[in-house]
C-alpha cells in the first residue's frame, strides 16, 4: 500500500472540501468561531437586533460534562462583559434541533455556571440559540423567540432563561438577519454581505497558513472518525453504530455523511428510523 499516494489523495479531497464549506456546516463553523470576537459580536447583535452586546469571550466546542447524567458539546459558547451566555447551536438536521434538546443546553449552562455558595439569584441570563437549516418550528417565520410566560395574563416569568430559533431557510436580503443567513450558505467569501464574516472565512479558504491549519483540521477529525466508527462498526454495525455516535455528540453529521456516502436526506432518515 501506497501510504504518499493515499495521503496526496487525501490532501486533495480535503482542499476541495475546504473550498466547499460554509458556516452552516458545523464543523467550519467551529473552527471559524473559536476566538473569534467580532464575529460573534455582529451574530448576536443580528439575532437578537441589538447594536451594543460586547463580546468579552468566545470558544467552540465546549464540553459540559457530568458524572450522572449524559454531557453535551456546545457548538460555540460566548459571554458579554455584562456575564450573560449564549449557546449557538448550528443544526442541518432537523433531528438535532429538538425542542427537549434545547431544554437540556439551558439546564446544563446553569448546572455548570452556579458553583457552590452561589445562590440561585446569581445565575446567570442564558441564550440557547439554534441555527437550523430548515424550519423546524413549521410557521414560516424567520426566528422564534421562546419564553416562559403566566399562561393566564402572558407575562414573562423573567427567570433570565431565552431559548431562540432562527430559520436559516429564510434568507431575505432586504433585512439584516435574512443577509446573515445567506452568508451562512455561502461556499464563495466574495458573495457575502457581511465582510467580517467573509475575512475569516477568507483566511481558512484562502491564506497558506489559514488552509493549512484547516488541513490539519480535517486531518485529526478523519484520524478520530476511523477510530470511533471501527468501534461502533465492531459494536454495532457500521451505519447503526455512526448514527448512534452522532446522537451521542461523539461525531457530527458532516463526519457521518461522508463515510456513508449519504444526502442530507437519507441521514435525517436515518437518525428518525435509529432514534426511534
Amino acid at each position: 500500500m501506497n501510504y504518499n499516494l493515499i495521503r496526496e489523495k487525501e490532501h486533495e479531497e480535503d482542499l476541495k472540501r475546504i473550498s466547499i464549506l460554509r458556516y452552516i456546516d458545523d464543523d467550519f463553523m467551529s473552527i471559524c468561531f473559536d476566538g473569534f470576537i467580532e464575529g460573534a459580536e455582529l451574530l448576536l447583535n443580528t439575532i437578537l437586533d441589538r447594536s451594543d452586546l460586547s463580546v468579552i469571550s468566545v470558544n467552540t466546542q465546549v464540553h459540559i460534562s457530568s458524572f450522572d447524567n449524559r454531557s453535551i458539546w456546545l457548538d460555540v459558547l460566548a459571554v458579554d462583559k455584562d456575564r450573560r451566555l449564549y449557546n449557538i447551536e448550528i443544526q442541518r438536521s432537523d433531528a438535532g434541533a429538538n425542542f427537549k434538546r434545547a431544554r437540556y443546553h439551558s439546564s446544563a449552562l446553569d448546572s455548570k455556571y452556579l458553583l457552590k455558595g452561589m445562590d440561585f439569584s446569581e445565575l446567570p441570563e442564558t441564550f440557547v440559540i439554534f441555527i437550523t437549516e430548515n424550519d423546524v418550528v413549521g410557521e414560516d417565520e424567520p426566528i422564534y423567540f421562546v419564553e416562559r410566560v403566566f399562561v393566564k395574563t402572558g407575562r414573562l416569568f423573567g427567570d433570565g432563561e431565552h431559548i431562540i430559533y432562527v430559520n436559516a431557510a429564510q434568507k431575505d436580503d432586504t433585512t439584516e438577519l435574512g443577509r446573515l443567513m445567506h452568508d451562512f450558505f455561502c461556499m464563495n467569501p466574495n458573495d457575502m454581505f457581511n465582510e467580517v464574516l467573509a475575512e475569516k472565512a477568507r483566511y481558512y479558504k484562502e491564506d497558506e497558513e489559514g488552509v493549512k491549519t484547516m488541513c490539519k483540521v480535517l486531518e485529526d477529525m478523519r484520524n478520530e472518525v476511523r477510530e470511533k466508527a471501527m468501534a461502533k462498526g465492531r459494536e454495532e454495525g457500521r451505519e447503526e453504530g455512526l448514527i448512534l455516535a452522532y446522537l451521542q455528540n461523539e461525531i457530527s453529521q458532516s463526519a457521518v455523511m461522508r463515510i456513508l456516502n449519504i444526502t442530507n436526506d437519507e441521514f435525517d432518515d436515518l437518525v428518525v428510523y435509529y432514534n426511534q
